[in-house]
């Protein structure tokens, strides 16, 4: 299965460790430190195209880990999720 999560930008579900709201865990002092070096490392792509309301963290086999920045609510892309997964 797989997750649109917003511009063109489709990921397959599997490689999905976790959605989470910008706004909300940006104020924790880890989250932002982890955000941070993701950044310094490369590994953040901003598909949001404006201002970014959540965060896809993804497995990769080339690098620990990929952020994703989308501009969809993170509850919108909670709720694709879980409508793919109903759609046996």
């Amino acid at each position: 299965m797989y997750l649109h999560i917003g511009q063109n930008e489709i990921l397959p579900d599997h490689r999905i460790i976790g959605i989470f709201d910008l706004d909300k865990c940006s104020y924790g002092k880890r989250t932002r430190e982890y955000l941070a070096a993701a950044e310094q490392e490369g590994v953040v792509l901003d598909i949001s195209g404006d201002l970014p309301k959540s965060f896809v963290v993804c497995d990769h086999p080339y690098h620990r880990q990929i952020v994703y920045l989308s501009q969809l609510n993170p509850s919108t892309l909670k709720n694709r999720a879980e409508s793919k997964q109903l759609e046996f």
